[in-house]
């Protein structure tokens, strides 16, 4: 039975206004990664580790949030969340180097696993009736925030405005959604209203589908977001405009999530997913061998196939595993950012070693990111990352072509799980 919400459109837009913070985050993020290596001396694999820290503080914090929400509330969580912003935000506008930029990407992890911890289940709550819908239009932030993200840093670049004001700008949304959820009223969420007991939704999460569904998270999560986060840094000398073949990807996000109702019920949750499989294994194999205006098109195709990962994935977990309750939607997450942040550091890492192969037998990689413009070194660099970069994307498409093969057999086993009951 569905829990009567007063201010369900208030608790909506305050959600999708703290899920913008957390993209904002992203956006602005990938669009200054490059600027901050070289203004704080960092390495690839160095920078990988920055950008990693927020992925691995998001599991921290949507884990241990899934497991407390039901005792704390959604609404203390939020808070925690708005503090953890805050704090995250202002730490990397005064950061000094290396231990600063890690620690405050940390806190903005945390504040961004904290805000999925409770909005997911708020937003499943609020309407259990529209669930995969409803997770699609709210998760249509994600992509919206890093695009208005991306833009800014854009804009703003060609403005001379320095990446300081870029990332201080993302506290004026952080304030208002901190305000609203401090006045609003939460219901219980879904699992407690329908009186299913912790003993039944910790045995739920033992089920074989949900347990296929953790490992299936791991790589529609790399898919999207290693892909997004990096996108200027591998391909920034192989396109001068490389952070807008983020802003057109997630472009196309915020119109196909925005356009999910006829789509999850034409095709189901497991329809999409396949289809966003191949799509993506096809957007990332242009990216990874195109230059040009094919680039761009592959921006778009990849875009329409890791628009409904995230929250199809969720959608998928909650309508079919209801059981789960919190926790399962929020390990759904956790696992999904996990992956995402060991993939990140062990690819930076790969970075680095791809780019010292391509340059001359003995050189010293440091020595050549260190040399002036226009110097024969720093073209000889230009070249090796020219390279290096779609070898990286070549190495992750190898990804969604796995989760093809994954989907068309849950597509399968779904249609013959309903069967008995249409007979």
């Amino acid at each position: 039975m569905m829990q009567a919400i007063p201010q369900r459109n208030q608790l909506f837009v305050a959600s999708c206004l703290a899920l913008l913070v957390t993209s904002l985050s992203f956006g602005i993020r990938a669009g200054i990664l490059s600027r901050l290596g070289v203004q704080f001396e960092l390495n690839a694999a160095q920078l990988g580790s920055i950008a990693a820290t927020a992925f691995w503080g998001f599991p921290l914090a949507v884990v241990i949030g899934g497991f407390v929400v039901d005792v704390i509330g959604m609404k203390r969580l939020l808070l925690v969340a708005f503090v953890f912003h805050l704090v995250g935000i202002l730490l990397t506008i005064f950061a000094g180097g290396y231990w600063t930029l890690f620690i405050s990407t940390l806190c903005i992890g945390i504040a961004n696993g904290t805000v999925e911890a409770a909005c997911n289940p708020l937003v499943a709550t609020i309407f259990s009736d529209n669930k995969t819908t409803k997770l699609n239009h709210f998760h249509l932030w994600f992509p919206g925030g890093i695009v208005i993200g991306t833009l800014l840093v854009f804009i703003l670049d060609k403005m001379n405005i320095g990446w300081q004001v870029q990332v201080g700008l993302m506290i004026i949304p952080t304030l208002i959604y901190g305000f609203l959820f401090s006045k609003l009223n939460f219901p219980v969420t879904e699992r407690v209203a329908q009186g299913i007991s912790t003993g039944d939704m910790y045995k739920a999460l033992l089920n074989p589908l949900f347990i296929l569904m953790i490992v299936l998270m791991f790589g529609t999560a790399i898919t999207e977001l290693f892909t997004g986060q990096w996108i200027d840094v591998l391909l920034k000398n192989v396109s001068d405009n490389a952070i807008l073949l983020l802003t057109i990807e997630t472009g196309v996000m915020v119109v196909g999530r925005g356009l999910a109702e006829p789509v999850v019920h034409r095709f189901s949750p497991q329809g999409v997913l396949l289809m966003s499989a191949i799509l993506s294994a096809l957007g990332l194999y242009l990216l990874g061998h195109s230059t040009g205006n094919m680039l761009f098109v592959g921006a778009l195709v990849f875009g329409m196939g890791v628009c409904y990962f995230w929250p199809t994935m969720l959608g998928f977990v909650s309508e079919n595993l209801p059981r789960t309750g919190a926790v399962g939607l929020n390990l759904m997450g956790g696992a999904g950012m996990f992956a995402v942040s060991v993939y990140m550091m062990f690819m930076g890492g790969r970075y680095d070693e791809l780019l010292a192969s391509k340059l001359p037998a003995g050189a010293s990689l440091k020595s050549y990111m260190d040399a002036a413009a226009g110097t024969e070194m720093a073209t000889a660099l230009a070249e090796a990352k020219k390279a290096a970069g779609p070898e990286i994307l070549n190495t992750t498409l190898l990804i969604p072509v796995i989760l093809t093969v994954a989907f068309a057999g849950l597509l399968i086993y779904m249609r013959r799980k309903k069967q008995p009951a249409l007979a």
